[in-house]
């Protein structure tokens, strides 16, 4: 079995990669980092190193790497025999793989049996969204491939934080993982990934792991940040910051319980053990590493806002988020672009300006006073 896996960082080798190594596929990684794909191409073997309670260490090998800004007929002839097509890529990603996915789909053998895609990122409906960017550039030629590939959706979790110095290509992950794969795209034959679970319907596990780990995690750093705090085991350590994260995801957790009908107690359990995760004190990862590009965690459909406007549709509380957007407008992270672009919108815009560029709510949504006013306290 062979699975051709674009992008190849940390969360690609130590999450993606790992698991499907696991399951007995060959791996070929994909990416466009060149000192990346030549460290691949000239290793044995990488070393996953889980730390924490139960952590272990899993050996990868029986892979290959290739570039696919400089070899993209090699990509596409990877994928011609594949079974599996995964990322990580970043959803804003997604549209730049997609010609490298098409070009493998058409090269497939038209009896062979279709290659099945999933898009591993941090946003709902990911493999939705690349299939949409691949039909687009197929055009009408989609109607005659369309039967080589399967496309399912997933929600993926697992902390990767950033690597300590020297690494190499070694990653360090937290022992914990959650993959949850829509089950009807293969009908009777799922691809074998040891841990994975197939589920009828994906959504409400998508919208529990964005509004529960992606919120929390962002609202620690951006408390930790604000109090000083340079580890997000640190940050979660001081009881003060804990019980606003505790309060934000209490929040979001009150609008999973309302829309998609989770028992309290299954979810009180889930933000235990999700802020059980984020103490653990082995994970090097820090507040700037998880805050940055504080615009696209501040925008429409993302952690704070989107979760923040279906509470306010609904009537529920929403002064925990409201904290929390409050701690990302404070953010300041001179080696973020986005942080730097976050503090020039805040000095040139007016509080109302700011909030419908980059909140995207209307005016008329009963959650944009709210943010408006917590805005206003940050701009000139």
């Amino acid at each position: 079995m062979k699975a051709v896996h674009f992008g190849a960082g940390n969360i690609g080798r130590g999450f993606v990669g790992a698991l499907l190594a696991e399951g007995g596929y060959e791996i070929v990684f994909s990416d466009v980092a060149a000192d990346l794909v030549a460290a691949l191409e000239e290793a044995d073997s990488y070393t996953v190193h889980e730390v924490g309670d139960g952590g272990r260490d899993i050996v990868v090998s029986g892979f290959s790497a290739v570039n696919s800004a400089e070899d993209p007929e090699r990509v596409a002839r990877e994928i011609a025999d594949a079974d599996v097509v995964t990322c990580a890529v970043g959803p804003t990603v997604l549209k730049f793989i997609a010609p490298h996915v098409l070009a493998g789909i058409r090269a497939r053998d038209a009896d062979a049996a279709p290659v099945q895609v999933m898009a591993c990122e941090n946003a709902i409906g990911a493999t939705d969204q690349l299939r949409g960017h691949i039909t687009e550039v197929a055009g009408e030629e989609w109607g005659e491939l369309s039967p080589r590939a399967v496309f399912a959706n997933t929600a993926v979790d697992r902390i990767v934080p950033g690597q300590p110095e020297g690494a190499g290509i070694d990653v360090t992950v937290e022992p914990f993982f959650e993959w949850a794969i829509e089950r009807a795209p293969f009908d009777q034959a799922p691809p074998t990934i040891p841990g994975a679970h197939f589920v009828d319907e994906l959504g409400p596990y998508i919208e529990r792991k964005l509004f529960t780990v992606n919120t929390g995690h962002a609202a620690t750093a951006y408390h930790g940040a604000r109090a000083g705090y340079e580890r997000i085991a640190d940050a979660l350590a001081d009881p003060g910051i804990e019980q606003k994260v505790a309060r934000a995801i209490e929040e979001t957790s009150a609008v999973l319980a309302h829309k998609h009908g989770f028992a309290d107690e299954e979810l009180a359990a889930y933000r235990a053990t999700i802020l059980q995760r984020f103490k653990n004190p082995a994970l090097p990862d820090t507040v700037g590493r998880v805050g940055r590009q504080p615009l696209r965690k501040l925008s429409r459909h993302e952690r704070f806002v989107g979760p923040a406007a279906e509470a306010a549709e609904r009537g529920l509380a929403v002064d925990g988020l409201l904290d929390a957007i409050d701690a990302a407008l404070a953010f300041d992270d001179p080696d973020d672009e986005q942080a730097a672009q976050l503090r020039a919108k805040l000095a040139a815009q007016s509080a109302d300006a700011f909030t419908a560029d980059v909140t995207g709510l209307d005016p008329s949504h009963p959650l944009y006073a709210a943010v408006r006013d917590v805005v206003a306290g940050h701009t000139r």
